[in-house]
C-alpha cells in the first residue's frame, strides 16, 4: 500500500522542509515535543545544578531506566545508560579478560568503528579475530546462522554480531544465534544500535548476556542517549569506560552497576532522562502504538526495496523477511578515478549528487569496500512512497 501521506504531522519534526530525509539510520530525528522536555530539563538543571546532578539524579535515572527496561523486556538491574552502542561495545570488550589463544568471531559485516574496538582488544590481549562472511546478497536467515556457527570453535570466547546490519540493513536472526551459542556456552555480544524502536526487542528473552542500543536512532530520543544491557552473572565484572566515584562509593542500597555507570563525570543526562517521554511520544503517534508503527515503518521499507530494484534492474539482494525499517541496495562501482574515502564520515559524490539535484538525503557506503558501493534508504514516519519514487527516478538519471 502507497504512503500517500507522512503519517505525522510534519510540523512533529524539524526536519528541513521539501527535503526527502532518507537517512533516519544515521543520527535518527528527534520529535519536536521530545526536544522541548528536554529543553526544560536543561533548563532546569542550570537552575540548580547541584539539586539536579547531586540530590536528584540518581531518581531521574532510575525512574527513567525503569521505563526504558520496560520497552527492551529486560530488569532494570541490569541497564544502564551509556551515549551510544559503540561506547556500549567498547565498554564490554574493555572489561573482559582476554587470554592470548582465546578467539574473537565478528562478521565481515560488523560496523567499522565496534569492528574498530574488537580488534583493539584482540591486540591487547594476544587473542585472534576470526572473521566470518555473511552473504549479500542473501537467500535467507539460515544462511546467516550457518555462517557464524561455522566460525566458532572451542576457543571462542565471545562473538560480536549485529542485530540489525548498517550498511546491508539486513535484520539477522538473532534469537536462534543467541540460542546456539548459549548451547555451546560460547558469550555474544549483540550491537543492537538500530534495533530499539525499529524491532520488537525482548531481552529476557533473547538471554544474550551482552546487548547494547542506541535510544536516538529509531526510538527518536535526543542525541548521546543509548544502553548497555549485562546478565545478572556478568555485572560484578563490567566497569565503565571511566572510573569515578562510583567505584568506592558507599551503595546504600544502590548495585555497584549503577553506582559506577550512573555517574562518571560532570555530565548532561538530559537525552537520557528523555527516553521515557521518547516512547511516549513515538507510542501515540498511531493507534497500534509501537507495533502498527514498526510495521507500517517496515511496510514502507519493503515498498522502497522494490521501488529501487526496479530502477536498477536488479533482485531484491534480501527476503522481505530480512526486512525492518531499513533497505540497502547494491550499486555500480565508482568510478576508477574517484578518491576513495579517507575519512570515517565518508560521503560518496553521488550522496552530495542526489542531495543537490533531487533534494533527498540519502546514504552510500564504499561496502564491501572501495569502489564497490550500496546505498540505503530508512523509512520513518515523516517519510511518504513519493520519496523513494524520486530517489529512484535519480538513480535511473545517474545509470
Amino acid at each position: 500500500m502507497l504512503r500517500d501521506a507522512p503519517l505525522t504531522d510534519p510540523s512533529l519534526w524539524l526536519l528541513e522542509p521539501g527535503l526527502g530525509f532518507l537517512n533516519h539510520g544515521s543520527f535518527g530525528a528527534c520529535p519536536r515535543e521530545v526536544l522541548d522536555v528536554q529543553a526544560e530539563l536543561r533548563a532546569r538543571l542550570e537552575r540548580q545544578p547541584v539539586t539536579f546532578l547531586v540530590r536528584e539524579i540518581e531518581g531521574r535515572l532510575d525512574a527513567a531506566r525503569e521505563v526504558l527496561a520496560e520497552f527492551v523486556g529486560a530488569a532494570p538491574g541490569g541497564l544502564v545508560f551509556v551515549p551510544n552502542a559503540t561506547t556500549g561495545v567498547n565498554t564490554v570488550l574493555a572489561s573482559l579478560e582476554l587470554a592470548a589463544g582465546d578467539e574473537l568471531v565478528v562478521t565481515d559485516q560488523e560496523y567499522n568503528a565496534c569492528r574498530n574496538a574488537l580488534d583493539v582488544a584482540a591486540e591487547r590481549a594476544g587473542a585472534r579475530v576470526v572473521v566470518v562472511r555473511l552473504p549479500f546478497p542473501c537467500s535467507g536467515p539460515e544462511e546467516v546462522v550457518d555462517a557464524v556457527m561455522a566460525g566458532v570453535t572451542e576457543r571462542t570466547r565471545l562473538v560480536l554480531i549485529d542485530h540489525v546490519v548498517s550498511q546491508t540493513a539486513m535484520v539477522l536472526p538473532i534469537a536462534e544465534i543467541v540460542e546456539r551459542l548459549n548451547e555451546k556456552g560460547v558469550e555474544s555480544l549483540i550491537d543492537g544500535a538500530h534495533a530499539p524502536g525499529m524491532v520488537d526487542v525482548d531481552l529476557r528473552a533473547l538471554g544474550a548476556p551482552y546487548y547494547t542500543g542506541n535510544c536516538h536512532k529509531w526510538m527518536c530520543a535526543p542525541k548521546v542517549a543509548g544502553f548497555l544491557w549485562v546478565g545478572e552473572h556478568r555485572r560484578e565484572a563490567i566497569r565503565p569506560l571511566v572510573i569515578s566515584h562510583g567505584a568506592n562509593a558507599p551503595l546504600g542500597g544502590r548495585s555497584r552497576l549503577h553506582a559506577e555507570f550512573d555517574w562518571t563525570g560532570t555530565f548532561d543526562p538530559t537525552a537520557s532522562l528523555c527516553v521515557p517521554e521518547a516512547i511516549r511520544v513515538m507510542g501515540g503517534l498511531l493507534p497500534g502504538g509501537w507495533d502498527e508503527l514498526r510495521a507500517a515503518n517496515r511496510a514502507l521499507a519493503i515498498e522502497a526495496q522494490g521501488v529501487l530494484c526496479a530502477a536498477l534492474g536488479i533482485d531484491a539482494p534480501c527476503p522481505e523477511a530480512m526486512v525492518g525499517s531499513m533497505a540497502t541496495v547494491p550499486l555500480p562501482d565508482s568510478a576508477a578515478d574517484a578518491c576513495p574515502p579517507s575519512v570515517p564520515m565518508y560521503i560518496d559524490p553521488l550522496q552530495d549528487r542526489l542531495l543537490e539535484e533531487y533534494r533527498v538525503e540519502v546514504p552510500v557506503f564504499p561496502w564491501p569496500g572501495f569502489p564497490q558501493r550500496v546505498l540505503r534508504v530508512s523509512c520513518q514516519a515523516y517519510n511518504t512512497s513519493a520519496e523513494y519514487v524520486r530517489l529512484g527516478r535519480g538513480l535511473r538519471d545517474v545509470f
